[in-house]
Order: C-alpha cells, then structure tokens, then sequence
C-alpha cells in the first residue's frame, strides 16, 4: 500500500516536534533511481524499552507505527556497551579490538585500507550526510567520510544533486545517560509503577530514574516523528533503519556486557518498491551485530563488500553467534568478551579481581547510582544487587530463555558443562580469528605499535604472540597456581609477564615480584608493585608507583592511579602526591584522584 505524505505522517502520531580492501564498486546493473535512499534513525542508551517490543510502561507512538510498517529485529545487538567504540565498529565494519579501538575515546588510527562504509557509497554516487555526532574513536573523521555534517535538525539530504541517492545519519541524542544527571520534577511516568529488574535496588532514586529515562524515550519517539515528517514524499523511495548504538541506560547496563547494556532495538521500514529486500517475517528473530550494518547497507546500495569487513550483510544471512567486548570505560581499565547465540550468553572477565562497581565519576553523577552505592556502604545490600559491588566470576554463562535478566551464573554447573565449553571454545577462537589487541595493556598496545597502526602491529606475530599472549591471559585469570605464574612471570614477551603479575594480583599467590619493579615494561612494573602493596610490602612497591604517577605518558598515570586506588589504605604515604594530582592535565586522571584521596580524607 502506498501512503501519501499526509497519511503517512498522520498514522505516525507525530508530537509537537581479510587485510586489503576490495573496491567498493556500484552494481552498473542499477541506475541510481533503482538505488534505495537509506536514513539512520539512531537513539543513543536505549535498549528495547518500546512499545513495539511489548514494553507498555514505554509511549512510543511514533516508531511503533514504523515497527508496523516494517520489520522490528528482537535480537540485535551493538558490539560495546558504551558509544565512541560501538560507533567505530559500526562505520568500518571492523571489531573495534582488531583495530586497537575498543577503549573509550582512546582516538587511535586506523589503517589506510580500513575506510568508513560511507566513503565506499559516496564512491558509489550516493549523498551521504550526518547530523552532528560522530565519535568515532580513532581520532578525526576520515575527510572522505561525508559530503555533508551539520548541526540543525536541516534535512540534509535536500542538497543533493537531482536524482541522486542518499545515505543520511540522524544523531538524537535525547535519551543519553548525561539526561539523567539532572533530577527533573513533574514527570510524565509515574515512579510507583516502575517495573524494577531483580539487580536493581528498590530506591526511590531508581524508580525515579527510570520514569525519567522512560519520559526521555517519549520525547526521543516524538523526534523520530519530526524527522519523518520532514522526510515527506522521499517516504517512498527510502528505507528507514532505527536502531540505538547500544543499550544501557541505568547504573549496571550501560558499559557492561550483560543483555541490557549490549541488546538494541533495531525497527526497518522498506518502503514498497524495495519490499522484496526485507525479510518474510515482520518480527525477525536472526541475531544481528553492529558489525554487520556496513555490509547491509553496501549490499542495498548495490556496492561490493570489502574483503577486510567483519560483519556480514544481515538481511541476506544471518549468524550462528554475537560476540561484544569491553575495554578502558573512561577512566578505569577492565576487559571482558562475551559471545551470545540463541539461548545462552558466555561472558569472560579477564580481571575478576575487579568489580563491576569501579567508580566512574561520569555514572556516580545519576542519583540512583549514588544510592546504590549509598545501600553498599550501610551494608544494606542482599541478592542480586549486591554482587554488583563483588569481584567478578571469571566465566558467566546464561540461559537467557529461563533466565532473561541474566541472575543465575551457570558456570559451575554441571549440568551446563557442555555450553560452557562450547562458548568458552568460540570466544577465544574469534579472539584469534581478528587477532584481538585488547589482550595487551593498553600502553604496551601504543608502544608495540610505533608510528604505524595498532591493526597492522597486531597482525605482525613477530610483534604480537596471540597465542602465548591469550594462553597467560586465560589461565592468571582462571586462577592459574603460583608455579605457572612464576612460568609467565620468567618469560621474554612482556605481555605474559604482565599477565603473570595480574595473575598473581587475582589469586593473591606468592609469587617471585619483586625482580619485576625494574622490569623494562613499565605496565609490569606497575602492576607488580600494585601486587606487592596489596599484599602488605609496601615498602619497595611505593617508590614504583610513586615514579608512575610522575610520568609524562597520561595513559601510564593514568594506570598507575587506578593501582594506588586499588591498594586503599596502602597508599596513603602517596597522598601529598595524589592531592596534587587531582589538577592533573589529564581529566581522567583528576577524575580517579579526586575519588582516591576522598576515600582516604573524606573531608579534604
């Protein structure tokens, strides 16, 4: 059936406002009116909290009406639960971890081969434009990138020469996780019907956290109906995605891997003349990745993929498994890989020694974390919502069909061993298969790297041992005895031996540490003298981190801060220093002293 311009909006409800590329070729079998105009709808923080996902706390009118002219995927998922490295997977097609680009904001360039999908349609004859954001994680946006970036809510796509087809990326930003930092009165969502999940406490912060955040999604949908009203009679000739670059919003889902921070709503509408491109069911079940948006959108546009890609065109086949990852979030190091098929997800933490709860001073500004965090500190806290202040496990696994909200860790079951296996398997295997940087510290992972890429370094085994590299990894994490570590921490390759010494960090082993405070890797170094003053010998491990915190390196600072964090009380010979540092250049920096020394001297 179609619509014309005025029935189409008033059904809406529209409120008040591989190494070597390929060439990407266009397919001379269509001419450009046969070509789809493409227009991104992108939320930002926003899981499937619609109406079109059967959420009825959610008023969501607008992309409601375009789930039923379209097709609304129930299982898509970004590959990072936080923005700047979901986006960098996203436009290149790419996992962030295979460039060197999973750690927020790290800003560090991509090889020359690995081009935006965009530049491949602008090759192509298309008009691409975006409105505004970007935050793309590996420094500034390619020039090729778009014909056009602006700011207003202008529908772009207008300057385009007649006949030509058009990309168009919307950025709105209306639900992002900064809207909640604000508490706001006189809601439209009634905080005592909140339906709260099982790891969330009962606070009055929380439900009205959720009302908030549930307002902001009516105020998000009312401007995806502004878009589309301004899209007019191009409704005919343009097929409409509306997705979120990853889920989140509230304390514990956001940056994390559970299917609340990394499961996105993903709705696509197909015009008629393109229907014969979307799939046969209206609710499609397939998983989808971010990863695979940019040969999706290649393959509407007639384009070829490029070998390098490591998504897969969706709407032509899908995927046995999902797999997302999580580096540096702001101002604190961790890593985590999960994997996800049909029914169970399997997560592995690399640092169980750390809790999911590392203050982050961006997340501490929402009221219902400070509660949270409020509830620990009383001793207030029972069941699920305490284990967020726990050490992790080092392997999750979870029936997401008897266990959606993702309680009931199956790891030490028997019964499951067999999944557990199987996952475990296929998560190392695609840490392999796009030689995954994220298993060096972030500084060494610069430092091997030199003037070129972290994605050409990783791809050199003289420069990176994967194998000896991820088997230290797996078994200091898993719990590995003090006669292995010792093993890791005698090795030629510094990565094992920093993997050695956070071994000897999550098990607490006696370990030979003290030849490693002159180890010529300085993550070594610290993280054996972090080690060291955890363990109560303060007295030779100091001086290291002391050294550290002076470096001219930010991101050496930077890890050396969250050290002294770590060892608490152990640090305070460290404070004058660590008071000084709180006016450090580098914002991170300030943002993990400030939090360090209040521990210390609440009151100075």
């Amino acid at each position: 059936m179609k619509y014309t311009r005025r029935e189409f909006i008033k059904g809406l409800g529209v409120a008040a406002v591989a190494t070597q590329a390929v060439p990407a070729i266009m397919n001379m079998g269509k001419s450009s009116q046969d070509r789809p105009n493409i227009l991104w709808l992108m939320g930002e923080d926003n899981s499937p909290f619609l109406g079109c996902y059967g959420d009825m706390y959610a008023v969501t009118p607008n992309i409601d009406r375009l789930a039923a002219e379209g097709v609304v995927y129930t299982r898509a998922y970004c590959s990072s639960p936080v923005c700047a490295p979901a986006r960098n997977t996203l436009l290149t097609g790419v996992y962030s971890p295979s460039l060197g680009n999973e750690h927020m904001r790290s800003q560090y360039p991509i090889p020359k081969n690995v081009r935006f999908f965009t530049e491949y349609l602008r090759d192509a004859g298309y008009y691409c434009t975006n409105r505004f954001k970007e935050d793309y994680n590996c420094g500034p946006t390619p020039p090729g990138a778009w014909d056009r970036n602006v700011l207003s809510w202008f529908a772009a796509w207008r300057t385009r020469k007649s006949g030509q087809p058009f990309f168009h990326v919307i950025n709105i930003p209306a639900t992002h996780e900064g809207y909640l930092q604000e508490w706001r009165d006189n809601l439209v969502h009634d905080p005592r019907t909140v339906k709260l999940p099982p790891f969330h406490p009962d606070t009055p912060e929380f439900r009205h956290d959720y009302a908030q955040y549930y307002d902001q999604i009516t105020k998000m949908d009312s401007q995806v109906g502004r878009v589309l009203e301004m899209l007019g009679d191009e409704i005919d000739n343009t097929i409409v995605f509306y997705f979120s670059d990853h889920g989140g919003i509230l304390p514990g889902t956001k940056r994390f891997l559970r299917e609340w921070g990394v499961r996105v709503p993903l709705v696509i509408r197909f015009p008629g003349k393109y229907r014969h491109l979307a799939p046969k069911n209206k609710r499609d079940d397939s998983l989808v990745s971010c990863v695979d948006f940019a040969p999706a959108i290649l393959g509407l546009a007639g384009c070829a993929v490029p070998g390098h890609m490591q998504g897969r065109d969706f709407l032509k086949a899908g995927r046995e498994y999902v797999y997302c990852f999580r580096g540096r979030m702001d101002e604190r190091f961790d890593m985590m890989r999960s994997v996800t098929e049909r029914r169970y997800k399997y997560i592995r933490n690399y640092m169980p020694h750390l809790p999911y709860a590392q203050h982050i001073e961006y997340l501490w500004a929402i009221p219902s974390m400070r509660s949270w965090q409020l509830l620990h500190d009383e001793g207030k806290l029972s069941g699920p919502p305490a284990a967020f202040f726990g050490r992790k496990p080092p392997e999750e696994l979870y029936d997401l069909k008897n266990d959606p909200y993702e309680i009931n860790n199956l790891a030490g079951d028997p019964l499951y061993r067999d999944e557990l296996l199987r996952l475990r398997k296929e998560c190392g295997r695609w840490s392999m298969e796009i030689r995954d940087a994220g298993f060096l510290h972030e500084v060494e992972m610069v430092e091997r790297a030199g003037n070129g890429t972290i994605y050409d370094m990783v791809h050199n085994p003289e420069k990176y041992n994967l194998n000896e590299i991820m088997y230290a990894a797996d078994r200091a994490s898993m719990g590995a005895n003090s006669s292995e570590l010792n093993g890791f921490l005698r090795h030629s390759d510094s990565a094992v031996r920093y993997w050695g010494a956070v071994g000897c960090l999550i098990t607490g082993a006696k370990c030979d540490l003290a030849g490693l405070l002159d180890d010529p890797s300085v993550t070594v170094r610290i993280t054996a003298a972090q080690t060291l003053c955890a363990a109560g010998d303060t007295g030779r491990a100091l001086p290291v981190l002391s050294k550290a915190l002076g470096s001219g390196n930010q991101m050496v600072r930077l890890y050396a801060a969250n050290a002294v964090d770590y060892i608490g009380e152990r640090a305070r010979p460290l404070l004058p220093v660590m008071k000084k540092m709180r006016d450090d250049e580098y914002e991170d920096v300030r943002k993990v002293m400030k939090w360090a020394v209040a521990k210390l001297e609440p009151t100075a």
